[in-house]
């Protein structure tokens, strides 16, 4: 699943970034959107959604929401 999938509140694991784009991959890598981190969805927006990486909240366009593949948190 993709993050325009997740449901707010939910803690899940990246489990891929689907881009072949290497600035980008090396900009969330900064923001440490990465495979094994978690991320939870803060809230969907029309355009996107906010979430929440470490210590950090961020706003991602629907394109990226769709480039960023999950899986759940629960063990």
């Amino acid at each position: 699943m993709n993050l325009r999938e997740a449901i707010e509140g939910q803690e899940y694991v990246i489990r891929d970034i689907i881009t072949d784009d290497e600035e980008l991959n090396s900009f969330l890598f900064s923001l440490g959107c990465y495979s094994g981190e978690p991320i939870t969805v803060i809230s969907h927006l029309k355009g996107g959604c906010t979430v929440s990486i470490k210590d950090g909240r961020y706003n991602i366009d629907t394109q990226l929401a769709e480039a960023i593949l999950i899986e759940s948190g629960e063990k």
